[in-house]
């Protein structure tokens, strides 16, 4: 059953144009903070595990750190090679927290 827990707080979540690792739960998240608004994507690149929340924010999109591959930041697509993806979790902010629904 999919919940709400929380992943950091609000002062401690990026700034516009950046990403940082934050862990909930077990559930290693990259926060990204997009056009003002706040992303979770899976932390871990599916090339070789780079850890997104240490890459930079490109656009729309998550740049990994270790090999340069990107993910959108809605949908978790990467942009090459078209067919790979994170997982995207849905995030909200309740007065001081930032939190996102896992199963």
């Amino acid at each position: 059953m999919a919940r709400w827990v929380r992943l950091c707080g609000l002062a401690e979540a990026p700034k516009n144009g950046e990403a940082m690792e934050a862990d909930a739960e077990g559930v290693e998240i990259c926060l990204a903070r997009v056009n003002g608004e706040l992303a979770a994507l899976d932390n871990w690149c599916p090339h070789r595990r780079g850890p997104l929340g240490q890459g930079w924010v490109d656009g729309e999109s998550v740049v990994c750190p270790w090999h340069s591959w990107t993910f959108n930041v809605k949908t978790g697509v990467a942009e090459h090679p078209v067919h790979d993806r994170v997982a995207v979790f849905p995030v909200r902010v309740d007065g001081p927290d930032v939190l996102i629904e896992i199963e």
